[in-house]
């Protein structure tokens, strides 16, 4: 059925965390800091620096997505981005909810790539035609995906400037 969804609950959220810090650790991997694509990979990024003992918390805006299966043309990074001297000479795990085209990975991985010792990504879903595939993967699904904090709308709706 075309219109089936993915159904993420915050109960499986708190599962999807710390199977993913345990896929971390079974790998060996230690970030010494935890890069979170907002919005979506921000509860993430906490959990797993709460699971991995990862205090370094850090976080990059980009935007993509405008509305459901709606996005621009390519990925944005929105200011303030994190100062590359402070990712210089570590090992960074980018974690964001979904790779879905993977743009939005790629184009953090890439702000990353000249500075950081290495750069490894953790996502709760990926979609089978990601042109980036992360490290850590919770699930794989071709469905739209229902996250617990995105699938009510706002309470507000914010007005935005033109663009």
């Amino acid at each position: 059925m075309a219109d089936e969804r993915e159904t993420l609950t915050y109960e499986l959220f708190g599962t999807s965390v710390r199977d993913l810090a345990q896929q971390v650790v079974d790998s060996g991997y230690e970030p010494d800091v935890i890069l979170s694509i907002a919005r979506g990979g921000l509860g993430l990024g906490m959990g797993l620096g709460y699971a991995l003992d990862v205090k370094n918390l850090s976080a990059v805006n980009v935007e993509f997505y405008t509305g459901v299966d709606e996005r621009l043309d390519v990925p944005i990074m929105l200011p303030p981005t994190p100062d590359v001297v402070d990712l210089t000479g570590l090992k960074v795990l980018i974690a964001d909810d979904v790779a879905d085209t993977g743009k939005t990975l790629e184009v953090v991985r890439d702000f990353c790539a000249d500075h950081v010792l290495e750069a490894r990504t953790a996502v709760i879903y990926e979609k089978p035609w990601t042109v980036i595939h992360p490290e850590y993967v919770w699930r794989r699904t071709d469905r739209w995906i229902d996250f617990p904090w995105s699938v009510q709308p706002p309470l507000v709706r914010r007005s935005r400037p033109e663009q």
